[in-house]
């Protein structure tokens, strides 16, 4: 990367609402790198005057905006798809500087951000309803209409694909948008403000940095229609409980403890890569979907592990701002310590640390929050490591030989994110899938997304669904119309 850290930082730190930019009531509040510990700056922090009022400028800005025709919307989506892709690089040094993932993976966030961008572009006039037979007399047909002032509440570890490709099928189906970005790694979402700048109208799409306290503002206002959220289980049951009292709807990514299933005949080589690649060591292990659980059948453990052990090597820990870096920083210093916590409490526990679990001892690496991929083994169910979310780079393998037993302590936990299976057997791969109690389930595979194949979690891992056309219906609330003729 030719650019340096400064000369890709925001020069806009206030609110961003109307169409302009607004200095916050509630003063400002300094961001870090991760990497290092250095401040990044201020940013603004909305108070609960601010929020009033950038309310009432989204809600000015969707009675405008419901009225578009799709191919507007459409051309508008586009246009930010293409400023994305423009300022990849700056974008993806930028949340590299402030959320602590490795600049060459965020690049890939740029690139996901705008093909949903496009993706939803593509499909805008989807969001349509249909004719109901009603006899000579009667014409009965349904539409979809837009919510009105959407809250999209993003997550640290991909700001911004969440800031910009949460964009899509909010605006797509007729919405206003308030993008409230995490306060640990908000500074993608102000440069992407600022980059956008002038394509919506005024009120259109808005991005607002805050607290707890005016973060329960914007999800209870009566003006703010629908709330989505990607975040923690805590984050998402918070967020409902201030939704219930207005019966709002929404959509929650939450967490996961995701399992890896792997039978005695499944491929020892395409395994060990998938596992590998599952646990998303190079985000340290900080994503919702990542295989974090494995179940390994006793017939081929011994050398699933060790293959797992020496495929897991080659990540090592570095500056997240440097182009060789294949793993990253931990977000916060409470991050860090809660998983430095479990990994103590894992080796309490009688799990066998197998690799990792310290933090690495370069001198570059000093100021910083990070902590070697770890795996553990002779994993029971029991243990904290194999049933709580840590969210870091931990990987506990448990043994298993009774399929139902096995199975049971797979869908024994709260969370339902995601799932894989590895198997060489297709009946086997069929009845593993619709056994597994998790909204995405991979056979073979692990880890990757496609446009236009819903994701979502079941249980406490989340409510709707989203990257697909369900994400724009979500979007828009149906009405039935009947005329007598």
């Amino acid at each position: 990367m030719s650019r340096t850290i400064q000369s890709v930082l925001p020069a806009n730190r206030d609110l961003y609402y109307g169409g302009r930019w607004h200095a916050p009531n509630g003063g400002y509040t300094d961001v870090f790198n991760p990497s290092t510990g250095e401040s990044l700056g201020p940013v603004a922090q909305a108070d609960i005057s601010d929020v009033e009022t950038a309310i009432a400028a989204a809600r000015s800005g969707f009675e405008d905006w419901q009225g578009t025709l799709p191919k507007t919307r459409s051309s508008l989506l586009r246009e930010i798809a293409a400023v994305i892709r423009k300022n990849a690089e700056e974008l993806a040094l930028l949340d590299a500087a402030n959320c602590g993932n490795p600049v060459t993976a965020l690049l890939r966030d740029a690139e996901n951000a705008a093909t949903k961008l496009d993706y939803f572009a593509g499909v805008a006039l989807e969001a349509k309803g249909s004719t109901i037979p009603a006899g000579q007399d009667m014409m009965c047909m349904t539409v979809r209409e837009p919510w009105g002032v959407c809250l999209r509440i993003g997550a640290f570890n991909h700001p911004l694909s969440f800031a910009g490709g949460k964009l899509g099928a909010p605006l797509a189906a007729g919405n206003s948008v308030i993008m409230k970005p995490s306060p640990q790694a908000p500074l993608s979402a102000l440069r992407l403000a600022e980059l956008i700048d002038g394509i919506a109208p005024p009120g259109v799409i808005n991005f607002m940095t805050c607290g707890l306290e005016s973060t329960q503002a914007l999800v209870t206002h009566r003006d703010v229609a629908m709330v989505s959220i990607v975040g923690s289980i805590a984050t998402g049951k918070a967020v409902a409980k201030a939704c219930a009292d207005r019966l709002k709807p929404m959509i929650c990514e939450l967490s996961g403890k995701n399992a890896l299933i792997v039978y005695a005949d499944a491929d020892i080589g395409r395994t060990v890569e998938g596992a590998v690649r599952g646990m998303n060591f190079t985000w340290c292990g900080q994503s919702c979907g990542s295989t974090s659980r494995l179940f390994v059948h006793a017939d081929i453990h011994d050398a699933v592990v060790e293959g797992i052990i020496a495929a897991t090597r080659r990540f090592k820990p570095g500056l997240a701002t440097d182009p060789a870096t294949n793993m990253g920083a931990i977000i916060s210093k409470a991050q860090y310590e809660k998983i430095m916590g479990y990994i103590e409490l894992g080796k309490q526990q009688g799990a066998t640390l197998r690799l990792g679990g310290a933090r690495p001892t370069l001198p570059d690496l000093a100021n910083g929050y990070f902590i070697e991929p770890t795996i553990f083994t002779d994993v029971t169910p029991d243990m904290a490591i194999a049933h709580e979310e840590i969210f870091g780079p931990v990987l506990a393998v448990i043994k298993w030989t009774d399929e139902a037993d096995m199975m049971r302590h797979v869908n024994s936990v709260d969370y339902g994110l995601t799932a894989a299976i590895y198997t060489t057997n297709v009946t086997t791969a069929h009845r593993a899938a619709r056994q597994v109690q998790s909204g995405f389930v991979w056979v073979n595979d692990t880890s990757s997304h496609y446009i236009g194949a819903p994701f979502g979690g079941y249980k406490l891992s989340g409510v709707g669904r989203e990257e697909s056309i369900e994400e724009l219906l979500e979007f828009t609330q149906m009405k039935t119309i009947k005329i007598a003729l």
